[in-house]
C-alpha cells in the first residue's frame, strides 16, 4: 500500500481511499433495479450529512444504533456516519426472529435502528411495543408508508455543527468501540462481541500485507454486512481501492456477477457447492460428445496438483480442458475473476482442486466474529496456499495448539470482551490472554493449519470412542444426493445420520427412473431412496476409520433454514434445535440393535 492509516480507524478509510485512489464508482447497488454508483468523494459527503443529521436528533458518544438490511450503499452510509460520531454500530440479521431483536434491542439498550424494507419495519415496530424502552427512532431505506425515511437524517444535517463533527472524529481513538456484533450462536442466546476501531482495522492492515494490491479492481459483496467477515471485507476494498457493488438480489446474483465482471469476492462454502452441482446438473443434459469431453475435464482437474508440480503432458491437457469446457465456468463468473476467498465452514478440498484447475483459484482462511474475524489465511502466491488448510497464521496473530486440540489465538484483532457477560468473557479469554476459539486444529507441512472439527461438537460412543463429525459431514456433503446432513450417536453404540436429501436432484433421478412422486415427504419414506442415499453414504464411509462410519440413516423432508431455525445465517448446524425437532428421527436410528460396532 502506497501509505498507512494515520489513526487506525475505520473513520480513516474513505478519506485514506480520497487521498490515494479517489474511485468514480467507489460504492454501487442494484437493489433498485438499476444500478447506482457513488463516487469516493459523493461517498465521503453523504456519509458526513449521515453523522451531522445524528448529531442534531441527539445522539451522542456511546450510544447503540441497530441497521437490520440486506447489503447495499445505505448500510455503508450510515454504518461509517455512525462511527464518525462516536457512536456504536448494532447490525442485526434481516431474517432473525422477533425475539431475538428484543432480546438484542434490550442486552445493547439500542436507540434508533434503521431497517431495509417494509416487513422489516414491521416487525421492529411489534417489537418496539414489547420492550420497556421505546426507540427513539425508526427510519427505512426503501420509502414505507407511515415510517420515517433515512434521507430524513441528512435533512436534517446541520452545517452549523460542523466544528462539533470535527472535534468528535478527532477525539476518536483506534481503541474505541466501534460495533457489537451478536453472535447468531448455534446454542443459546446469542452474545454481543464488542470490536474496537483497531481490532478491525489491524485485521485489514495484516491482510493488505498478504493479498494482492491491484488497485481500480472490481468486487460484488453479497454475504451479509451484518457479518463481520464480510464487514472486514469491505472495509479491505475501501482500503485496497476496488470498487464495491452490492446484487439486486441471491436470486439475481448470477446474473448481476455477469454485469459487474468481479475481479474477486469471498463467499462460503456451500454457495460454492452450490453453483458446483448446479455445474454438474447442467452437464447432464449434454449430447453424448459433449458429456463425455466434459467429465474429461473434470476427471483431469480432480488429478491437479494445487502446488503446481504438474507434468508437461498434464499441463497440456489442462490448457485444452480450460479451452473448451473451463472457460466457460470462468464466463459465469463474469469472465475477469482473479480470486475467491472461502471462510466460515469448511471448503471440501475436491472443490477447490475442480475450481483452481479451471482457472478459478479459491483460498480458505480462518476466524471467528471474536478474532474481526481473520486468524488464518492461505493466499493467492505459490507455496502459500495448502490445499485442505486454512492457510498461515496472518501477520500479528499467534496461534498455538492447546493440549486437547483446541486453537488458541492472541493479537490485536482479538476482541475487547462480550456485552454485558464477564463471566463468558472469562472463559473465551484466558489469564494469559490466549482466546479459546472452540475448534480445534492441528498443524500440517509446517506451518498451514487444519481444521479437524469443533470441541463441544466432538461426542463419545457407548463404547468409549470419540467422533468427530464435521469431518464426516463434509465429506458425505459432496454427493448430489445430500443437501445437509448431521452425524449423530453420542453414547450409543454407533455413528448415525439425519439427512436432508437434496430434493432438486433426487427428483431428476426419481424421474429417470420413471417413478412417480406426490411430495418430499413421499420420496423419504421410499425404500429404494434410502437405500440410494445409504449407497452414497457407504461410498464416502470408505474414507474413514470403522468407528466414523455412519452405519444408518433417517432422512427427512423438512427444508433446514436460518428461518426455521436449524442452521445459523452464516450456514451452520444449530445441532440442539435440529436434536430436539427430529428427536423421533434419531431414536428411530438405533431401534434396532442388529448394527453393532
Amino acid at each position: 500500500m502506497p501509505t498507512k492509516l494515520k489513526k487506525n480507524r475505520i473513520i480513516d478509510l474513505i478519506p485514506f481511499q480520497m487521498e490515494n485512489y479517489p474511485l468514480g464508482k467507489a460504492f454501487c447497488d442494484k437493489v433498485t433495479g438499476s444500478w447506482r454508483s457513488y463516487s469516493t468523494k459523493k461517498a465521503k459527503e453523504i456519509i458526513d450529512k449521515v453523522s451531522l443529521g445524528l448529531i442534531r436528533l441527539g445522539v451522542n458518544p456511546g450510544d447503540k444504533i441497530g441497521i437490520i438490511s440486506g447489503n447495499r450503499v445505505e448500510w455503508n452510509f450510515v454504518d461509517i456516519g455512525i462511527l464518525q460520531i462516536g457512536a456504536v454500530n448494532v447490525p442485526l440479521y434481516p431474517n432473525m426472529s422477533e425475539d431475538n431483536y428484543k432480546y438484542i434491542f434490550e442486552d445493547a439498550g439500542v436507540k434508533i435502528v434503521f431497517v431495509e424494507n417494509k416487513d422489516l419495519y414491521k416487525k421492529v415496530k411489534n417489537v418496539e411495543k414489547r420492550i420497556e424502552n421505546n426507540l427513539q427512532g425508526i427510519y427505512s431505506f426503501d420509502k414505507v408508508d407511515n415510517a420515517n425515511h433515512w434521507s430524513e437524517i441528512i435533512e436534517k444535517a446541520d452545517e452549523g455543527n460542523r466544528e462539533v463533527l470535527n472535534k468528535l472524529i478527532e477525539q476518536i481513538t483506534q481503541d474505541d468501540l466501534a460495533t457489537i456484533i451478536y453472535t447468531s450462536g448455534t446454542t443459546g442466546e446469542p452474545k454481543g462481541v464488542k470490536l474496537t476501531h483497531f481490532n478491525i482495522i489491524s485485521n485489514v492492515i495484516s491482510l493488505a500485507e498478504i493479498m494482492p494490491h491491484d488497485t481500480f479492481s472490481r468486487t460484488i459483496s453479497f454475504l451479509p454486512l451484518c457479518h463481520i467477515f464480510e464487514r472486514t471485507a469491505v472495509y479491505s476494498y475501501i482500503y485496497f481501492g476496488r470498487s464495491v457493488h452490492y446484487p439486486e438480489s441471491m436470486e439475481k446474483l448470477g446474473e448481476n456477477i455477469k454485469e459487474v465482471k468481479p475481479h474477486y469476492f469471498v463467499t462460503v462454502p456451500r454457495l460454492l457447492e452450490k453453483i458446483y452441482e448446479k455445474i454438474m446438473s447442467r452437464a447432464r443434459d449434454l449430447s453424448f460428445i459433449k458429456k463425455t469431453i466434459f467429465w474429461w475435464t473434470v476427471n483431469l482437474a480432480n488429478h491437479f496438483d494445487h502446488l503446481g508440480n504438474n507434468n508437461w503432458f498434464y499441463n497440456l491437457r489442462l490448457f485444452f480442458a480450460r479451452m473448451l469446457v473451463f472457460n466457460k465456468w470462468i464466463e459465469g463468473l463474469g469472465g475477469e475473476i482473479k480470486g475467491i476467498i472461502s471462510g466460515s465452514a469448511t471448503l471440501q478440498p475436491r472443490l477447490s482442486r475442480i475450481f483452481t484447475a479451471a482457472g478459478i483459484q479459491i483460498i480458505q482462511g480462518y476466524g471467528l466474529t471474536e478474532t474481526s474475524p481473520v486468524l488464518t489465511s492461505n493466499t493467492f502466491e505459490k507455496g502459500n496456499y495448502n490445499l485442505g488448510t486454512v492457510g498461515r497464521t496472518i501477520p500479528g496473530v499467534e496461534i498455538k495448539i492447546a493440549e486437547n486440540g483446541e486453537i488458541l489465538a492472541k493479537g490485536p484483532n482479538i476482541m475487547k470482551e462480550y456485552y454485558n457477560r464477564p463471566d463468558d468473557t472469562k472463559k473465551a479469554i484466558d489469564e494469559k490472554g490466549w482466546f479459546h476459539t472452540g475448534d480445534t486444529g492441528k498443524f500440517v507441512d509446517g506451518d498451514f493449519l487444519k481444521i479437524t472439527g469443533r470441541l463441544k461438537e466432538i461426542f463419545k460412543t457407548s463404547g468409549g470412542k470419540f467422533i468427530i463429525p464435521q469431518p464426516i459431514e463434509n465429506k458425505m456433503m459432496e454427493s448430489f444426493f445430500i443437501e445437509y446432513i448431521m452425524v449423530v450417536g453420542e453414547n450409543e453404540k454407533f455413528a448415525g445420520a439425519l439427512i436432508l436429501p437434496e430434493f432438486g436432484f433426487l427428483k431428476k433421478w426419481y424421474k429417470g427412473k420413471g417413478l412417480h412422486f406426490e411430495s418430499n415427504y413421499e420420496m423419504i419414506k421410499s425404500e429404494r431412496v434410502k437405500n440410494r442415499i445409504m449407497k452414497e453414504v457407504n461410498k464416502y464411509n470408505k474414507r474413514f476409520d470403522h468407528i466414523q462410519q455412519v452405519k444408518k440413516i433417517a432422512l427427512v423432508s423438512d427444508p433446514w433454514s436460518v428461518e426455521t431455525g436449524e442452521i445459523t445465517p452464516t450456514l451452520k448446524l444449530k445441532r440442539k434445535v435440529i436434536k430436539e425437532k427430529y428427536q423421533k428421527e434419531i431414536e428411530s436410528i438405533y431401534k434396532d440393535n442388529s448394527v453393532g460396532q
